[in-house]
């Protein structure tokens, strides 16, 4: 853990505080007391596959990969940790790979993901390799294979038991950045009213919020823990989905469905119903298969266009 938050929280674009300051901070403060902490919270998650995330990840790419056999070849890679953007670019490359297509598994855009994303794996494939076509998927915050997917599940969980309110809930990011022109909120916006036509959700019965605080600075609100306690405290029976996330993690699993459930249930309400992630649901692995053939047919149009031919 320590390794790992040294990595994230050393980011720039994830924290971009004064250098020395954070430097401080960081290396004083957080890593010594949060790696602890945070090791004790996987522990409640974690699984006989190990960490969830990369277990579902890895299970994602292994299907999403036949259903694209013949067309492309399909790597996974994390930002931060392993499996490295390094070790995916150079496998790529291994099998004779000179046109790599890049797709974040965030569908809203933000500096703080997307972001970092891009600008590690150009760092990467700048000093790895000096030849071939490096591309990056468009945003697909409202694409309608994505929509669907997150749709389809959480239809399920409501014909299951009906719900008295559904709660999206989502990643939140301080608001000194979207004040900089960071789009993401607006695709979380776009993301929610998608899901909410999608789903004929009523005015009212539905509300976009967002999780995971960390600091003391303004970030996007509502507040998730707020919306959902003060829920509680009418009883209610509320249904809570994050759509910002294709994979369960510790933000979902114990931060939704452990500690919030908790902090529901404190308050007085009735069932807190936690819909899963996508995951490595069947619909889901048809539906990034064809975002990722969309973006293969464009960049190919664009390359026959320019008079370029290249190997996929």
């Amino acid at each position: 853990m320590r390794c790992f938050l040294k990595e994230f929280l050393g980011d720039p674009l994830v924290v971009d505080l004064n250098r020395v300051l954070w430097w401080c901070i960081r290396n004083l403060v957080i890593l010594p007391f949060r790696s602890r902490s945070s090791a004790r919270l996987y522990q409640k998650i974690w699984t006989d596959e190990g960490s969830p995330l990369i277990a579902i990840s890895g299970k994602l790419r292994d299907r999403v990969a036949r259903q694209l056999l013949g067309i492309c070849h399909v790597e996974l890679a994390m930002r931060y940790g392993e499996p490295s953007i390094e070790r995916g670019l150079q496998r790529l490359l291994d099998l004779g790979c000179r046109d790599i297509l890049v797709l974040p598994l965030f569908p809203q855009v933000s500096i703080t993901t997307t972001g970092t994303i891009e600008r590690e794996v150009r760092r990467v494939a700048g000093r790895i390799s000096s030849d071939g076509r490096l591309s990056f998927a468009a945003p697909w915050f409202a694409h309608q294979a994505y929509i669907s997917s997150v749709a389809a599940m959480i239809r399920v969980a409501m014909q299951r038991k009906p719900v008295d309110h559904v709660v999206l809930s989502l990643h939140g990011i301080p608001v000194r950045y979207v004040e900089a022109g960071d789009p993401y909120r607006d695709h979380c916006e776009a993301t929610a009213a998608a899901l909410a036509a999608e789903l004929a959700l009523a005015p009212g019965s539905w509300t976009l919020a967002y999780q995971s605080r960390f600091g003391r600075e303004p970030w996007l609100e509502p507040d998730t823990v707020d919306v959902v306690t003060e829920l509680g405290q009418r009883g209610r029976r509320v249904l809570v989905a994050c759509p910002g996330f294709t994979a369960d993690c510790l933000e979902t699993l114990e931060e939704i469905g452990q500690r919030l459930r908790a902090d529901f249930e404190a308050a007085g309400g009735e069932e807190l119903v936690v819909v899963p992630c996508l995951n490595d649901n069947e619909a889901w692995v048809e539906g990034l298969a064809r975002i990722v053939t969309e973006e293969l047919e464009a960049g190919a149009d664009a390359a026959h266009a320019a008079g370029q031919f290249s190997r996929i």
